[in-house]
């Protein structure tokens, strides 16, 4: 296989088997079917398809777009993109995590989230076509009626030949998906004219799928208005004729009316979709009437999660090419060696200030992909526990959603920038890979609800209006045990840090909770990005101190207490000793140096500043209506 520059499978195992322990799944007759060979298969494949084929074909993709001919309303994606596209469905990783029963393999949603990153580090406009089809056909194994419709659907989209999307977004709705305009009116035979436009939608048409199958949100005529009106239908491209060649009919009256011309992610096209121009447009009803919100929640919630490892995986991808460079590209002296002219000049990653970049990007990347993991194993949990094991890990998984989702995809923004600032001036220039990443990363802030409004549903859903705390009680029973887990491990001076952390939180969070009594709504909701940042430095903290609990016996055993010349050359020449001692060091770093900005985010509620509610409309600056 070649070389590796995306991610580092290391940590990947050393998160998957020794962290999470992900074999223990396998006790739970969902899985007993598979073993840690057949995961460690299963993600040595996924590595070797994103390596071999997505990941050379990236930059080339990003350079030519997807394109959209207005005269057929045609969309094209790039043709590179096909051979990769062909390899991830035939080798099975659409439905990894799918049930046997309809077709899937069955494994845990780790493994698939696993699988998923290394794809996504590959390229992430490349993910977006399955990631998007992976979602709706979910929703249509649970919500769909029984039919032989549905029987092809999801065969279809299984195979690769059919695609889905994820029709939620108007001109002037935006994110308040309840003022929505598009409309559906019954049938005799019970199906729905529907009419209406969506923009944004990710994957809405393309050259690669011989079908698309939408889930389009809408109103039927007469109901009401807001959120609690939405209804959702599956909408087709083609309509499904199960007697026809490829069990496709006449065309459908939906058309991609135009692509965005965006900052990042150019590969992926991002539609604007025309349902009944003509009035002909037919939809088939998913669940019951006004269910529509309810029902897409799946699909949001599965998104939000897959958007926090986009943002993982990105970071990923940056950091690994930064180390990369850094380690050739000499420039410089030894700091020790300033003053002397005759000083060899030294590669870059020898600079104090480069390798503090690195050890910081390192650190998040390992903390972003151990939440990533950790969440898509407590969905597995909530499918096989019982009882309150399964409660605790739903109500963690809620809470930790929006985190993973905002979190992430924020510290994504500061990685990628940081991979830049290695590169220097080269970072900057389309020459070289890491302004692409950039650029990929800067919507994963955006879509699949902004981070703003997750940070709203963090504050307000997930804890101030959950019933007794209980998400938020869970998620700190978790990080005190991981506490008592590290204890006689872990330097103390690290797990003091999270026992401060954990006390200034609930600090926090009881001035947040006395705002809500006294009715200062508009205070809450501008300080719920700063909690969901304290928050994520929290989390991201936890990862770590979980990780150095494992790791640091680990390195001890392999060093042998060796130090000084003796300890780097068997850095140099054991690469497990060399991989658990970073661990250890960008945990330290996360924990003693980083962490330290989480009081500073929960320093800024305390404050009590209320400068951002009196500012009235006026008072900013900006080109004025006449």
């Amino acid at each position: 296989m070649a070389l590796n520059p995306i991610v580092d499978s290391r940590d990947v195992r050393f998160i998957l088997f020794e962290v999470l322990d992900v074999e223990k799944l396998t006790k739970y007759s969902k899985f007993a079917d598979f073993d840690k060979d057949t995961f460690e298969a299963t993600i040595e494949l996924a590595e070797q398809i994103a390596v071999e084929q997505v990941y050379p074909i990236n930059a080339a993709a990003d350079k030519k777009h997807a394109q959209y001919n207005p005269d057929t309303k045609e969309v094209y994606i790039p043709e590179e993109y096909f051979p990769g596209l062909k390899a991830y469905y035939e080798a099975g990783f659409i439905g990894l995590a799918s049930s046997q029963e309809i077709g899937g393999t069955g494994m845990p949603k780790v493994i698939y989230q696993c699988a998923t990153d290394y794809f996504t580090a590959a390229s992430v406009a490349f993910t977006m076509y399955p990631m998007l089809s992976i979602g709706a056909l979910n929703m249509y194994i649970n919500f769909l009626p029984e039919s032989e419709e549905k029987k092809i659907i999801i065969e279809k989209m299984l195979s690769g030949e059919w695609g889905g999307t994820m029709c939620l977004t108007e001109p002037d709705a935006g994110s308040d998906v309840g003022a929505l305009k598009t409309k559906a009116v019954k049938n005799a035979d019970g199906t729905y004219n529907i009419t209406g436009q969506k923009i944004f939608i990710s994957s809405g048409d393309n050259n690669f799928y011989k079908n698309m199958i939408h889930p389009v949100l809408a109103r039927i005529e007469g109901d009401p208005a807001g959120t609690k009106g939405i209804s959702i239908f599956v909408v087709p491209k083609y309509h499904i004729d199960p007697k026809a060649s490829g069990n496709i009919g006449p065309k459908n009256d939906v058309v991609c009316s135009g692509i965005e011309h965006k900052m990042g992610i150019t590969a992926s096209a991002t539609c604007t979709m025309s349902f009944g121009d003509e009035g002909k447009c037919k939809g088939i009803l998913m669940g019951q009437e006004r269910q529509g919100m309810k029902i897409m929640f799946q699909m949001m919630n599965e998104a939000r999660l897959y958007v926090g490892s986009q943002g993982m995986s990105v970071s990923s991808a940056a950091y690994m090419h930064a180390v990369t460079y850094a380690r050739n590209r000499v420039q410089g002296v030894d700091v020790t060696q300033m003053l002397n002219p005759d000083a060899p000049k030294v590669t870059i990653i020898n600079h104090p200030d480069v390798k503090r970049m690195l050890l910081s990007m390192k650190s998040k990347v390992e903390a972003m992909r151990t939440l990533t993991y950790y969440c898509a194993m407590l969905e597995d949990l909530t499918h096989v526990e019982q009882g309150e094991a399964k409660n605790e890990a739903q109500g963690l998984l809620d809470f930790l959603i929006p985190i993973c989702k905002a979190g992430n995809t924020d510290t994504a923004w500061e990685v990628t920038g940081d991979a830049i600032q290695v590169y220097g001036g080269y970072g900057f220039c389309s020459d070289y890979p890491v302004e692409q990443f950039a650029r990929d990363a800067k919507i994963l802030q955006i879509y699949e609800g902004t981070n703003g409004i997750q940070s709203m549903d963090l504050t307000m859903r997930k804890l101030l209006m959950n019933k007794d705390q209980y998400n938020y009680s869970i998620y700190k029973k978790r990080i005190q045990e991981t506490i008592a887990k590290a204890t006689g491990i872990v330097d103390e001076k690290y797990i003091e840090n999270m026992k401060k952390g954990i006390a200034k939180i609930d600090e926090t969070v009881e001035k947040m909770k006395k705002d809500m009594a006294e009715g200062k709504f508009l205070q809450i909701f501008a300080n719920a990005s700063p909690l969901q940042r304290a928050f994520t430095a929290l989390t991201h903290a936890w990862m770590h101190l979980w990780g150095l609990s494992v790791a640091i016996p680990k390195m001890k055993e392999l060093t042998g207490g060796k130090k000084g010349a003796e300890f780097n050359a068997l850095l140099a020449e054991n690469a497990e000793a060399a991989f658990y001692v970073g661990r250890v060091l960008s945990g330290q770093f996360m924990l003693g140096a980083e962490f330290q900005k989480f009081f500073a985010h929960c320093d800024y509620i305390l404050s009590g500043e209320t400068a951002v509610t009196k500012a009235s409309n006026h008072v900013f600056t900006g080109a004025l209506e006449q």
